[in-house]
């Protein structure tokens, strides 16, 4: 018991107590004339029924329907060429791969944003080099796809190496016995090796979910660069750090906060039952 105790410790300072003092928040309402008073549950009804948040969490669902399955299947594709043995010096694509998770996501946002620029980043210079009119990468149309490009620069390096690692354990018997009768690498990957790692393709899902409905760095870098496109409720995380440092708006803020954190957790709690029967099968 004595072992666990710092992690109690961490848990409820940086988890427990951060929610209950944003639920305490939310019964509560701050006005310019008449100051704090209580509100009741009436914060959490304005914020079920707020259309601007659902607009936000529409766009995150987009977001995450379209993005994760991409950067999951070009992650563990690139696991099972690195564990394929066809490689020699394995550990040098191996870093490269995993050196966009080394950068901030603030950092590559910026990046990919001055890349974007039709005027002056890359994307106008070789379009202009063909004598082409490069795409608005900020316009409502694309920035979406902006945006889901570079969450996959940034985490499928990271993704890939869960996977790699996940292989890497597996018993070399298995993949020879598969040789021995006729396998071709292909047919060993899709019947040997996909199901032998179902866990952690599972846990990985599961935390690209959970990042997806977080999305934050890459629109307040982007909303700088596309103002018009990039709104304060782009995203449900992006719409309560306008709420509470912009409007100041805490109370309401801190009830959206909880909205979010409740619609996060059904969407993984169905996510993860269906990944459970995927498992078992």
């Amino acid at each position: 018991m004595l072992y666990c105790l710092p992690y109690v410790v961490v848990f409820l300072a940086g988890t427990i107590l951060p929610m209950f003092y944003a639920l305490y928040l939310g019964f509560f309402k701050t006005q310019l004339i008449g100051g704090e008073t209580f509100a009741g549950f009436s914060q959490y009804i304005k914020a079920f029924k707020d259309p601007l948040l659902w607009n936000g969490f529409g766009r995150v669902t987009l977001y995450a329907v379209i993005q994760v399955p991409i950067m999951l299947i070009l992650s563990l594709m690139e696991a099972l060429m690195l564990d394929s043995q066809r490689i020699t010096h394995v550990a040098v694509p191996r870093i490269l791969l995993f050196l966009p998770y080394a950068v901030p996501g603030v950092i590559a946002s910026l990046m990919w944003g001055y890349i974007y620029g039709g005027d002056y980043g890359l994307f106008g210079q070789v379009f202009k080099a063909f004598g082409a009119t490069p795409p608005d990468m900020f316009s409502q149309k694309l920035m979406l796809i902006a945006m889901m490009n570079i969450g996959t620069w940034i985490y499928m390096g990271y993704n890939m190496l869960i996977f790699y690692s996940a292989l890497r354990a597996l018993p070399e018997e298995l993949y020879e016995s598969g040789r021995v009768d006729g396998a071709s690498e292909f047919r060993i990957a899709w019947s040997i090796k996909i199901p032998q790692i179902k866990g952690s393709v599972i846990m990985t899902l599961l935390f690209s979910v959970i990042g997806s409905y977080q999305l934050f760095n890459e629109p307040s870098m982007l909303q700088v660069l596309a103002p018009q496109t990039v709104t304060s409720y782009y995203t449900p995380n992006l719409y309560t750090y306008s709420l509470a440092f912009n409007g100041q708006d805490v109370n309401y803020a801190a009830a959206v906060s909880l909205v979010v954190g409740l619609f996060t957790m059904i969407i993984v709690t169905i996510v993860k039952l269906l990944g459970n029967r995927w498992e078992e099968k």
